[in-house]
């Protein structure tokens, strides 16, 4: 019923920069709560930034100050600036969604399919 397709991952160099992107599409009534996570290698996947509705933003004390999450509810899509990136923020890096669908009152949660990142000389 629902997708979230990521994008925007890749290699980059320590102190570069990244934006993923993240594509929310079916029969989607309402997004809520939309935010990012990520899972290195060996790791539990743990959260990276969140966004509400109206754009509240919290983040994990590792991203912040160069990290900044965004949304466009009119195109059903949430973001991640990634600058002054370091090796430490490799991992792969997943979108997920709270949406309500049509026809379904009670939002249900969403994951993407996640998209690499690895920082490194």
């Amino acid at each position: 019923q629902v997708q979230l397709v990521e994008s925007g991952g890749g290699l980059v160099q320590p102190g570069g920069s990244l934006r993923l992107s993240c594509a929310a599409s079916g029969s989607i009534f309402r997004p809520y709560g939309m935010g990012w996570y990520r899972q290195a290698a060996g790791e539990q996947r743990g959260l990276v930034a969140l966004i509400t509705r109206a754009g509240g933003a919290q983040y994990a004390d590792s991203v912040k100050g160069r990290f900044t999450i965004s949304r466009d509810n009119a195109k059903n899509m949430v973001y991640l600036q990634m600058n002054s990136l370091k090796p430490e923020d490799t991992a792969v890096y997943y979108c997920n969604a709270e949406i309500s669908t049509i026809g379904k009152a009670v939002p249900q949660n969403y994951w993407g399919q996640g998209t690499q990142v690895t920082v490194s000389s």
